[in-house]
């Protein structure tokens, strides 16, 4: 287990590299500039701008020089936000981003996972029916009018919750209740039909039969035996989907207003701001990549199959 750990740790390092390095040239070559403006600068002024930030510079050197910087934990100043770098931006709005994604996560995992595995129990009934019906509607509904569904309903006509906020303003932790509910949605609705389906395939297994001809209860049955077999899938799902609820907490954060990294991504994007635009890219690309890594292990606990020499 040491070893493997250890050599899934080493190799992270060239997964990152290839991204950044992919990420940096595809940016730099992508049209547009982060000094573009409808009204053009005088060149005198575009080149002292680009001499200070070392745009006049060969590509190939921009790059040596990023790369340095970041294996220093040096994300480089930010080309329309003067006042700070991005690592001030970063630090100070992932944090409100892994809070989002990680309470929904959580949320979508536990609803989820009980959710399939009632449907599996009762499968092929009206609670089957209901429940994987629901999840339909999780899947094909985007976020962008969950959210704005929710909104109408909660806010502007029941005046239950606040339109927009965070939990650092006035009106507290009340303010992530809509913005959970819309980000959980469509992953609940994955986790619940991943786990029916992968329940009911292990309900067929011979292990579970012998388990029921020794006269065990069934609710030992599901929680000892099946489970642990059937949330395989639902841990393989789990790497990319944290990953992806964190990146995908982009349009959540824009319509509830979330002080999150994901105003932050769009807005880099739109100003062709280069090291903001990378700086999250090489945020969310070490989630994913260290997410996978616990999958990894966690999966290896779950199936002794699995061997690690």
């Amino acid at each position: 287990m040491t070893k493997f750990i250890i050599r899934r740790l080493i190799g992270m390092i060239p997964t990152l590299f290839v991204i950044i390095t992919i990420s940096f040239f595809i940016i730099r070559l992508a049209p547009g500039g982060p000094f573009d403006r409808e009204k053009r600068l005088p060149q005198e002024i575009l080149r002292n701008i680009e001499k200070k930030y070392h745009l006049d510079e060969p590509l190939i050197v921009q790059y040596g020089r990023y790369l340095l910087d970041v294996l220093t934990g040096d994300l480089g100043p930010s080309f329309r936000y003067y006042d700070h770098d991005v690592n001030y931006f970063i630090f100070n709005s992932l944090p409100n981003s892994l809070i989002l994604g990680s309470i929904a996560l959580g949320i979508a995992v536990t609803l989820g996972i009980g959710v399939g595995m009632i449907s599996a129990v009762r499968q092929n009934t009206w609670v089957d029916y209901t429940a994987m019906s629901f999840a339909v509607i999780g899947i094909t509904v985007p976020l962008f009018v969950i959210g704005p569904v929710l909104m109408y309903f909660f806010a502007l006509k029941l005046g239950w919750l606040p339109t927009s906020g965070w939990i650092t303003g006035p009106q507290g932790w009340v303010t992530i209740i809509m913005p959970v509910i819309t980000l959980s949605f469509p992953y609940f609705a994955y986790n619940a039909r991943l786990s029916r389906a992968s329940i009911l395939e292990v309900l067929r297994s011979d292990y579970v039969r012998t388990a029921r001809a020794k006269g065990l209860r069934e609710i030992v049955i599901m929680f000892k035996h099946v489970l642990k077999g059937a949330l395989l899938p639902v841990v393989s799902y789990l790497g990319p989907a944290f990953a992806g609820i964190i990146t995908g907490s982009v349009v959540v954060e824009r319509i509830f207003r979330v002080p999150g990294l994901g105003q932050f991504f769009v807005q880099a994007a739109f100003n062709r701001d280069y090291t903001l635009l990378m700086g999250t890219v090489i945020v969310y690309s070490v989630i994913l990549v260290i997410m996978n890594f616990i999958v990894d292990i966690v999966y290896g606990f779950l199936d002794p199959r699995i061997s690690y020499s």
